[in-house]
Protein backbone atom coordinates (compact mmCIF):
# COMPACT_ATOMS: atom_id res chain seq x y z
CA UNK A 1 0.00 0.00 0.00
CA UNK A 2 1.54 3.35 -0.74
CA UNK A 3 1.18 6.48 1.14
CA UNK A 4 -1.31 8.38 -0.93
CA UNK A 5 -3.44 4.90 -0.52
CA UNK A 6 -3.06 4.94 3.21
CA UNK A 7 -4.45 8.57 3.26
CA UNK A 8 -7.07 8.14 1.20
CA UNK A 9 -8.37 4.69 3.11
CA UNK A 10 -7.81 6.34 6.63
CA UNK A 11 -9.81 10.24 5.37
CA UNK A 12 -12.23 7.97 3.60
CA UNK A 13 -12.94 6.34 6.88
CA UNK A 14 -12.44 9.58 8.56
CA UNK A 15 -15.39 10.73 6.55
CA UNK A 16 -17.62 7.62 7.73
CA UNK A 17 -16.96 8.54 11.02
CA UNK A 18 -18.05 12.01 10.83
CA UNK A 19 -21.63 11.58 10.09
CA UNK A 20 -22.44 15.06 11.13
CA UNK A 21 -20.09 16.01 13.69
CA UNK A 22 -18.25 19.62 13.21
CA UNK A 23 -15.07 18.56 11.11
CA UNK A 24 -13.32 20.92 13.69
CA UNK A 25 -14.48 18.28 16.12
CA UNK A 26 -14.06 14.68 14.45
CA UNK A 27 -10.30 14.63 14.46
CA UNK A 28 -10.32 14.44 18.01
CA UNK A 29 -12.62 11.08 17.53
CA UNK A 30 -10.95 9.68 14.97
CA UNK A 31 -6.97 10.65 16.88
CA UNK A 32 -8.42 9.09 19.64
CA UNK A 33 -9.74 5.95 18.38
CA UNK A 34 -6.70 5.20 16.51
CA UNK A 35 -4.36 6.53 20.28
CA UNK A 36 -6.83 3.73 21.71
CA UNK A 37 -6.12 1.35 19.22
CA UNK A 38 -2.41 1.42 19.04
CA UNK A 39 -1.42 1.39 23.06
CA UNK A 40 -3.88 -1.88 22.83
CA UNK A 41 -2.10 -3.50 20.36
CA UNK A 42 1.37 -1.86 22.07
CA UNK A 43 0.00 -3.76 25.32
CA UNK A 44 -0.49 -6.91 23.77
CA UNK A 45 2.39 -7.37 21.94
CA UNK A 46 4.43 -6.44 25.19
CA UNK A 47 2.30 -9.45 26.62
CA UNK A 48 3.23 -11.80 24.14
CA UNK A 49 7.06 -10.77 24.56
CA UNK A 50 7.01 -11.43 28.55
CA UNK A 51 5.22 -14.82 27.62
CA UNK A 52 7.53 -15.97 25.01
CA UNK A 53 10.61 -14.83 27.12
CA UNK A 54 9.44 -15.85 30.71
CA UNK A 55 6.11 -18.28 29.80
CA UNK A 56 4.35 -16.57 33.45
CA UNK A 57 1.20 -15.19 32.75
CA UNK A 58 1.43 -12.78 36.04
CA UNK A 59 4.47 -11.56 35.11
CA UNK A 60 3.21 -11.28 31.45
CA UNK A 61 0.59 -9.04 32.45
CA UNK A 62 2.48 -7.02 35.35
CA UNK A 63 1.45 -2.80 34.75
CA UNK A 64 5.50 -2.28 35.35
CA UNK A 65 6.37 -4.64 32.32
CA UNK A 66 4.09 -2.72 30.26
CA UNK A 67 4.46 1.17 28.45
CA UNK A 68 0.55 1.60 29.05
CA UNK A 69 -1.62 -0.19 31.58
CA UNK A 70 -4.59 -0.90 30.06
CA UNK A 71 -7.04 -1.67 32.96
CA UNK A 72 -8.61 -5.87 32.90
CA UNK A 73 -11.95 -5.13 30.06
CA UNK A 74 -11.30 -2.10 28.61
CA UNK A 75 -9.26 -3.26 25.24
CA UNK A 76 -10.12 -2.61 21.96
CA UNK A 77 -10.83 -6.31 22.04
CA UNK A 78 -13.18 -5.94 25.09
CA UNK A 79 -15.37 -2.75 23.20
CA UNK A 80 -15.26 -5.10 19.68
CA UNK A 81 -17.70 -7.23 21.52
CA UNK A 82 -19.56 -4.94 22.73
CA UNK A 83 -23.43 -4.38 20.50
CA UNK A 84 -24.89 -1.66 22.68
CA UNK A 85 -23.86 1.40 24.15
CA UNK A 86 -20.68 1.22 22.54
CA UNK A 87 -20.40 4.71 23.23
CA UNK A 88 -20.90 4.78 26.78
CA UNK A 89 -17.74 1.44 26.72
CA UNK A 90 -15.79 4.14 24.77
CA UNK A 91 -16.29 6.85 27.25
CA UNK A 92 -15.63 4.20 29.47
CA UNK A 93 -12.42 2.67 28.17
CA UNK A 94 -10.77 5.90 27.74
CA UNK A 95 -11.59 7.37 31.40
CA UNK A 96 -10.31 3.62 33.01
CA UNK A 97 -6.89 4.37 30.61
CA UNK A 98 -6.56 8.01 31.99
CA UNK A 99 -7.09 6.88 35.80
CA UNK A 100 -4.55 4.03 35.21
CA UNK A 101 -1.81 6.04 33.37
CA UNK A 102 -1.43 9.67 35.17
CA UNK A 103 0.88 10.86 32.30
CA UNK A 104 -2.36 10.28 29.63
CA UNK A 105 -4.46 11.77 32.02
CA UNK A 106 -6.45 14.41 29.39
CA UNK A 107 -4.51 12.88 26.15
CA UNK A 108 -8.27 11.87 25.07
CA UNK A 109 -9.45 15.37 25.85
CA UNK A 110 -13.45 13.56 27.42
CA UNK A 111 -14.83 13.23 23.62
CA UNK A 112 -17.69 11.50 24.79
CA UNK A 113 -18.76 9.38 22.10
CA UNK A 114 -22.27 9.25 23.35
CA UNK A 115 -22.67 12.87 22.20
CA UNK A 116 -22.17 15.15 19.04
CA UNK A 117 -24.50 12.95 16.76
CA UNK A 118 -21.96 10.04 16.86
CA UNK A 119 -24.30 7.48 15.31
CA UNK A 120 -24.98 3.74 16.99
CA UNK A 121 -24.52 1.88 14.07
CA UNK A 122 -21.30 3.48 12.89
CA UNK A 123 -20.39 2.57 16.39
CA UNK A 124 -21.90 -0.84 16.43
CA UNK A 125 -20.35 -1.80 12.89
CA UNK A 126 -23.16 -1.85 10.82
CA UNK A 127 -20.37 0.67 9.11
CA UNK A 128 -17.30 -1.38 9.05
CA UNK A 129 -14.30 0.47 8.86
CA UNK A 130 -11.31 -1.89 9.07
CA UNK A 131 -8.24 -0.75 11.90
Amino acid sequence: MTLQQLESHLWGAANILRGKIDSSDYKHYIFGLLFYKRICDVWEEEYEDRMSEFNDDELARDPDEHRFNIPNGHFWKDIRKQSTNIGEHLNTAFRAIEDANLRLKGIFQDVGFNKKGLMQDLLSGTVRVKV
